[in-house]
């Protein structure tokens, strides 16, 4: 009796090992997290828009229909990084949340890549702009999909200098996005044989750029670059039309638009503006069919270059788990694959993650239409010049990242 009866138990334990070894073997149950400003002067770039974009990936990644469970929960992060960091904190302890997404604001994305690497979650982020999060920064959990500051300086600054515009002077958020902006565009500009004059820094989400507009005016600097984001953008190129800066020879290049900004200005004060993106609505007919998609369910404005990135980033995300064939939950494990395969599809298409977390495409600068030359709602951009991906983004063997291997 006593051998029967230790052998019953070890046949129950036997059972139940190889039962939890399958489960994990199996598991296939996700949860996505957008995490982005659902309120503040960022919300029409990701915010609800992301949520919506997460949404469709998760439907169009053909996983649901192969047995896998996965959900979606989204917050306002307030553009507050202590705000985003106890959000991301519950969420991964209580709710199980394996992927962060959206996360505009750089000290909002800084701070939660640096939870993700803590927790070993998926960090996807296409609304912060630092390039220090592929740089110093850089984790193995982060990828960093749709722009960055170095991107933006090297297409908007060398495109501009290269035109005549050879003298700079910077008008820069005061936080990590806006001054890892001012930092890429002077590097940029020197780079192309231009000079910064000077600069001045003003607070997130000012209303009044009177001073600094000012200071800029009589630096007398052939290019004002805005080295800031949404709202404060949009004002700072309203109160410069005002004060006439445009009409009095100097030059506005807002290191960093979207479509919102643009619809926000009106055409007629915003044409002939250039500016960087690497997704725009109206670039073929994937794109379009996808915006199409898009605004039937969000009503507002056609997917920015975040809300595309969210959705872009999760399409590779959900491939590199299904080639995992489950367990979600080691993130490394989870990134180090989305770095193995090739990415693909239709709002970037085709390209790929490098060692350091950066999502490599290639980039457009593009110019604001005149109201004459908008033919229909959102017309907004006519193409300059396409910056190939090689070109793009920051040589790799100038990565300061730590996970970059160097000769």
């Amino acid at each position: 009796m006593k051998q029967l009866a230790a052998a019953l138990l070890l046949t129950t334990g036997l059972v139940f090992a190889g039962s939890a070894l399958a489960q994990e073997k199996l598991d296939k149950v996700v949860k996505v997290g957008a995490l982005g400003d659902q309120s503040g002067l960022y919300q029409d770039i990701g915010g609800p828009g992301s949520a919506i974009a997460a949404q469709m990936a998760i439907e169009d990644s053909g996983l649901l229909a192969k047995g896998w469970k996965i959900d979606l929960i989204s917050a306002d992060h307030q553009n507050k990084p202590d705000v985003a960091v106890n959000i991301g904190k519950q969420w991964v302890d209580v709710e199980k949340v394996d992927v962060f997404v959206d996360l505009a604001a750089s000290n909002v994305g800084l701070a939660i890549a640096n939870l993700a690497r803590e927790k070993n979650v998926v960090n996807l982020n296409s609304g912060s702009g630092s390039s220090d999060l592929t740089g110093a920064q850089c984790t193995p959990n982060t990828v960093h999909w749709a722009y960055d500051t170095y991107m933006l300086a090297n297409g908007t600054g060398k495109a501009l200098v290269k035109s005549g515009g050879d003298t700079w002077f910077l008008i820069t958020a005061d936080y990590a996005f806006g001054q890892a902006l001012e930092r890429d565009t002077t590097a940029a500009v020197t780079a192309a044989g231009g000079k910064v004059l000077g600069g001045v820094k003003h607070p997130l989400n000012t209303s009044d750029f009177s001073s600094f507009l000012l200071q800029a005016q009589s630096s007398k600097a052939k290019v004002i670059g805005l080295a800031n984001a949404g709202g404060d953008t949009t004002n700072a190129i309203k109160q410069a039309a005002e004060f006439g800066i445009v009409a009095g020879g100097q030059k506005l290049a807002g290191m960093l638009m979207f479509i919102t900004d643009v619809n926000a200005l009106g055409l007629n004060i915003a044409q002939g503006l250039n500016f960087t993106e690497t997704f725009y609505w109206d670039m073929n007919d994937q794109t379009r069919a996808f915006t199409k998609r898009f605004m039937e369910r969000f009503k507002k404005n056609p997917p920015t270059m975040v809300q595309a990135g969210v959705y872009s980033s999760l399409i590779h995300y959900f491939k590199a788990l299904e080639a995992l064939g489950g367990n979600p939950h080691d993130g490394r494990a989870v990134v180090a694959k989305m770095k193995e395969l090739p990415t693909d599809d239709p709002l970037f298409g085709k390209g790929s993650i490098r060692a350091d977390g950066r999502k490599i495409h290639p980039a457009y600068l593009f110019e604001v239409k005149k109201p004459s030359e908008s033919k229909y709602p959102w017309d907004y951009y006519k193409l300059v010049a396409t910056i190939p991906a090689d070109e793009a983004w920051l040589p790799l063997e100038k990565s300061v990242c730590p996970l970059v291997k160097k000769n």
